[in-house]
């Protein structure tokens, strides 16, 4: 069983930029995909970012291309999110997930096997 925590969540104004952290344990974690999600307020939740097991396969929703970048340490268990250029509309609140599939980097949200609890992103406009 992986438990993951995620951190780094806040209030900042719009242009502005937050790291989220997500840090797993329990397993071993070179052997997960990686992915970060969000959902606001009454709506789906909506794919970010995912990246496997090496890094060597990243991929990220259109609305955030450009301005997020996905990142892992598995020294560190730890999967990040570097968020720039923030805008209103990204505010939500953001979920890790870790995949099996450890070669996956999946866009699938019922693909992934745990999930962190959330942190809250709020863009100011």
């Amino acid at each position: 069983q992986v438990q993951l925590v995620e951190s780094g969540g806040g209030l900042v104004q719009a242009g502005g930029s937050l790291r989220l952290s997500c840090v797993a344990s329990g397993g071993t974690f070179s052997r997960y995909a990686m992915g970060w999600f969000r959902q606001a307020p009454g709506k789906e939740r909506d794919f970010v970012a995912s990246i496997n097991w090496s890094g060597g396969h990243i991929r990220y929703a259109d609305s955030v291309k450009g301005r997020f970048t996905v990142s892992r340490d598995n020294a560190k268990n730890t999967v990040y999110l570097q968020m720039s250029s923030l805008k209103p509309e990204d505010t939500a609140v953001y979920y890790c997930a870790a995949d099996r599939r450890s070669y996956s980097a999946t866009t699938y949200d019922l693909n992934y096997d745990y999930w962190g609890q959330g942190t809250q992103v709020t863009v100011s406009s």
